[in-house]
């Protein structure tokens, strides 16, 4: 705002000596007064360029994520995060694959992106989805062998990893089960469920038949699979896509054997407190969930910080607690009470890695193939 001035005016008369001497005063006044004004003016502009880095560094962060235990995920992942870097989060929740197709039509906004390894795999495929170095993360640098292959080969950072195995009623089963292989036994017919080829568990389990028929997927995209899934096709009553649908079939006694995701187990066991939980000596297949850079993010910085911390041993821990989520920080010490049915320790070392290009480049077909054996 301008300050008002007084103007004087004296009934004396100064020579025109004293009007030029003033005259001339004025101007050097003037061009003092011109400099001072542009000098102010720089220094209020880097003033101003300034604060508008620290209001982009510490501005806000729109992360797409899954819909499950979100009360969790605010206290113990995006409070937490908040706090330290400054950062209000706005989280975008629903299906995982919906929020990717978004990504993918450019109608979402968001700078981060969860995903399961194989809508992660696919976002890179397609380039929607930017990778990040060690520069960037420096955390990657701690990540379990398992999560740095599927970080390396292009599958995203992974946060957490799950797997499968299998979750019996040994009571109505009549005996122990101990491998893959026993799903394949007569005395199991009518009695099994598996996870749908669609869901995050279904590629998992192809994998297991692929091992049944003696070849892996890559060596034949999944030709000996399929006829491993036609021999067992006589044990299993139905497939499936949510755990509570499984949870449903154990307690109408519809089933009492199925292959189920880690995460999965507590929910069967709620409803048959006989339900015994069993990952086979021979090894599993795993599935990592992944925290991803979207393309083009406006708060670039502030995403690349909320992947580091992700990954970070502490917050690992923390949700490895609170959310069941198995860590793949090697850094993380669980104590045995803590584990459950994570895949985590001895399971973790014979999960195996799949590779979900080679899922997503075929599973058009495989859907096809399964449902023509399982579904009709």
């Amino acid at each position: 705002m301008k300050k008002p001035f007084l103007v004087i005016i004296t009934a004396t008369l100064l020579s025109f000596s004293l009007l030029g001497l003033s005259a001339c005063g004025n101007s050097q006044a003037n061009l003092s007064g011109e400099k001072k004004e542009e000098s102010t003016a720089k220094a209020e502009s880097s003033k101003g360029e300034e604060a508008a880095e620290k209001k982009d560094a510490s501005g806000e962060l729109l992360v797409s994520t899954f819909g499950l235990n979100q009360d969790i995920v605010e206290s113990d992942i995006i409070k937490p995060f908040e706090e330290v870097n400054g950062v209000k989060v706005t989280l975008e929740v629903g299906n995982a694959a919906e929020r990717l197709t978004k990504v993918e039509s450019g109608s979402s906004n968001v700078d981060v992106i969860e995903l399961s390894q194989s809508g992660s795999t696919k976002g890179y495929t397609e380039g929607v989805l930017e990778e990040v170095t060690e520069k960037d993360v420096p955390n990657l640098a701690s990540l379990s062998d398992e999560a740095k292959q599927v970080y390396q080969n292009g599958g995203g950072v992974p946060f957490s990893i799950n797997s499968i195995g299998i979750v019996y009623d040994k009571e109505k089963v009549g005996h122990e089960l101990k491998d893959w292989a026993d799903l394949w036994s007569s005395d199991l017919a009518g009695k099994i469920a598996v996870p749908d080829i669609t869901t995050t568990a279904g590629p998992l389990f192809l994998s297991v038949a692929a091992d049944k028929g003696g070849k892996a997927l890559s060596e034949d995209k999944g030709e000996a699979a399929f006829k491993a899934l036609e021999e067992l096709n006589p044990n299993i009553v139905n497939t499936y896509s949510k755990s509570s649908d499984l949870a449903n079939m154990f307690q109408a006694g519809e089933i009492s054997v199925a292959v189920v995701a880690d995460f999965g187990v507590s929910t069967v066991q709620k409803a048959d407190p006989n339900a015994e939980y069993l990952v086979p000596e021979s090894g599993t297949y795993a599935n990592f969930n992944t925290v991803n850079l979207v393309k083009g993010a406006k708060n670039k910085e502030n995403a690349l910080k909320y992947i580091n911390f992700r990954i970070s041993a502490e917050n690992q821990a923390v949700k490895a607690k609170s959310l069941t989520e198995a860590p793949v920080n090697k850094d993380v010490q669980l104590k045995d009470d803590e584990v459950k049915t994570m895949t985590y320790g001895a399971v973790a070392k014979r999960a195996k890695v799949v590779d979900f290009k080679l899922v997503n480049n075929n599973l058009k077909d495989w859907i096809d193939q399964w449902n023509k054996i399982l579904n009709q």
